[in-house]
């Protein structure tokens, strides 16, 4: 069962990454690398829905899932991955 939250209820961490990695390096590096304190994550391949049109969502950058959820996270994890920087998309 799932209970959907507010971002002000969780102890947030952002995860981003470069879209390079495979799902399971990406899980690897988020359970090797994650910080003490949060104990909820966003990230947004898994939040958002890839494949349909999220232009709602979207319209209002400061108010999107994203920024909410960089806004209330204490911590921001960026995923490295074995082909290319992070930093380099």
């Amino acid at each position: 069962m799932f209970t959907l939250l507010s971002f002000n209820d969780l102890s947030l961490s952002l995860v981003t990454h470069s879209w390079a990695e495979g799902f399971y390096e990406f899980v690897d590096k988020v359970l090797n690398s994650w910080p003490a304190g949060p104990r909820h994550a966003y990230c947004c391949m898994l939040s958002n829905p890839q494949n349909l049109d999220i232009s709602d969502m979207i319209s209002s950058p400061r108010d999107s899932p994203f920024a909410r959820a960089l806004q209330c996270a204490s911590h921001v994890l960026a995923v490295p991955n074995q082909k290319s920087s992070i930093y380099s998309r």
